[in-house]
């Protein structure tokens, strides 16, 4: 059976290019490892990146997009699978019971909402998975300093601070998140409790 990393980012590229680099980079390095994309379903900024990648390497993008974003003409046309929800949280949900795994980019709010969402899941046993940042630029640096500090004050355990895959390069953290043995096939998601 397949596995599959949702990977949240930017519907943006930033104003560097290395995140438009390490974006090919993750797109390419799962192709050619036999994963398969889970993401928001979007030809824009870093999605569209990471999209194009997979698919110029001969891998499977399964987009995820609600119809309201659809309408603004920002869905990928080219994906294996696009599966058109009515509202951000179906688009969550569905995204969950997808993904083996689950990477966040460099973005923005939606980027930053979808990840922690699934942090939180992970945190209540909705699910179990890996969850890892792509640390491009040191983008994540004061995310987690932020996270470090909520440890610090007693609001986060450290297991769960432990529990979160944090690297800059794409092969490695890829590497990872394929040694962990929560990253499998079992896709499973208690949807009566999100």
């Amino acid at each position: 059976m397949s596995r599959n990393i949702g990977v949240f980012c930017g519907a943006r590229t930033g104003l560097d290019p290395v995140y438009t680099q390490a974006a090919t980079s993750l797109g390419s390095l799962m192709a050619r490892q036999g994963i398969g994309l889970v993401y928001g379903g979007g030809n824009v900024g870093l999605m569209g990146v990471i999209a194009d990648a997979v698919l110029a390497g001969n891998g499977t993008a399964v987009g995820v997009i609600p119809q309201s974003l659809l309408d603004l003409e920002v869905g990928h046309s080219g994906l294996t699978e696009l599966h058109i929800v009515q509202t951000m949280h179906e688009r969550k949900a569905l995204m969950a019971t997808r993904s083996d795994a689950f990477v966040a980019m460099p973005g923005g709010f939606g980027t930053f909402d979808e990840i922690c969402e699934i942090i939180t899941w992970n945190q209540l046993a909705i699910i179990r998975k890996p969850v890892a940042f792509l640390n491009v630029n040191g983008y994540y640096d004061k995310f987690m300093e932020m996270i470090d500090h909520c440890v610090s004050e007693g609001f986060i355990s450290k297991d769960h601070r432990n529990n979160l895959i944090v690297e800059s390069e794409p092969e490695i953290m890829l590497n990872r998140i394929l040694s962990r043995p929560d990253f499998s096939a079992n896709s499973e998601v208690d949807l009566e409790r999100i």
